[in-house]
């Protein structure tokens, strides 16, 4: 035999996920953290890891770092999952709530990986899209989940990647209105300062699924947590990968965990600057800014493919999404550094109006305290 039979039907017209990492002298396109792991905690995670015995399987279920992770939210280690990023925690949501003949909702424009997720799990989908402005069409969103048949749906809270928060109160009023799992999405909790894990001890069908990879500088660890109830987690751990968290991520995750007080200024320096950028977009005529509480910024202009092509000649690299259904004529810049949100804006000025005297707000000029905040907020 030479050839080989078809795939499964189900994954006909589906495009692998590709983020289209490029070189770049600013790299503003996966929203990961500018700045890396510090020198002092990189000496506390190497004494960490020279103790891992290599040659022995890892806690299938790192509850090391369970325990750490629910200690911190108040709850038990029986409601913390933990998982090779947050992508393998929404495959398994996908593979334990979904299914053929079950039914996933989804809110797009939002993370491509819901979709995908549920078409690969023969899940039906169901879309409620955003309405212009890319908040959620909450009354459509309730009526569809009254209907009765909707298993899970995930909110992504802030959106990516549009930017915005969901509404807590929308949240809750769809936690009251059906018994589908409800994922909230919370990757970016910690630059929105938002968060409704004290809803977890009210409603059974919550469940908030976080990541190192964003504030606490691991996206190359891979590294992410569900927070559930004990139910909830006890179904998702049945279809989960064995050993899918390896010795080494585990390891480097608990010394990130303990100490993640000390990420909290780099924090506040993407809050800070992203209001900055978004003051900065808005001074550049023809570009329309949307406002995020997350840490990158969508922003929609006329030929937006060229933009970005011309903004990566000058060496920055943001997330071309200008063709996406929802998303025409949208790209998605990172909040990086301060010399690299200054190299993006003066850049996107050049391309977008020539060399002309409009002034962009600068990283050592604009005053960036409470009323910078305010405006982000």
């Amino acid at each position: 035999m030479r050839s080989v039979r078809p795939a499964a039907p189900q994954l006909a017209g589906l495009e692998p996920y590709d983020p289209k990492y490029l070189p770049a002298c600013a790299l503003l396109s996966a929203n990961e953290n500018p700045r890396d792991v510090g020198e002092k905690l990189r000496r506390e995670i190497m004494r960490e890891v020279v103790r891992v015995p290599l040659n022995r399987y890892p806690d299938p279920l790192a509850n090391d770092l369970r325990d750490l992770i629910a200690e911190a939210n108040g709850l038990s280690r029986e409601q913390v999952l933990v998982g090779n990023g947050g992508d393998e925690l929404l495959f398994d949501v996908a593979l334990a709530w979904g299914g053929p003949g079950r039914t996933f909702l989804n809110l797009p424009p939002t993370f491509s990986v819901y979709e995908a997720n549920a078409r690969l799990t023969g899940t039906a989908v169901v879309s409620m899209p955003r309405r212009a402005d890319f908040s959620i069409d909450e009354e459509a969103v309730l009526a569809r989940l009254a209907e009765g048949d909707v298993d899970y749906l995930v909110i992504t809270s802030p959106n990516n990647p549009t930017g915005a928060l969901a509404r807590e109160e929308f949240v809750l009023s769809v936690l009251d209105a059906t018994d589908a799992l409800v994922v909230v999405d919370e990757a970016y909790f910690e630059f929105s300062r938002r968060t409704v894990r004290p809803y977890l001890a009210q409603h059974e069908n919550l469940a908030v699924l976080r990541t190192f990879s964003k504030a606490f500088s691991l996206a190359g660890v891979r590294m992410g947590y569900l927070l559930a109830g004990e139910r909830v987690v006890r179904e998702l751990a049945k279809v989960r990968q064995p050993y899918s968290v390896d010795a080494v991520s585990q390891a480097v995750a608990r010394v990130v965990y303990e100490n993640r007080a000390e990420f909290e200024p780099g924090i506040q320096s993407v809050i800070e600057e992203r209001a900055r950028v978004v003051e900065g977009l808005r001074a550049i005529p023809g570009v329309t800014p949307f406002p995020s509480d997350a840490n990158y910024v969508l922003f929609r202009m006329e030929d937006a493919s060229s933009v970005w092509e011309a903004l990566y000649a000058r060496g920055v690299l943001v997330r071309d999404f200008s063709r996406a259904r929802y998303l025409e004529g949208c790209l998605r810049a990172s909040i990086g550094t301060p010399e690299e949100n200054d190299a993006f804006l003066r850049a996107l000025r050049e391309v977008a109006m020539g060399k002309c005297d409009v002034r962009v707000p600068s990283a050592r000029t604009t005053e960036r305290a409470d009323a910078a905040e305010a405006r982000a907020d």
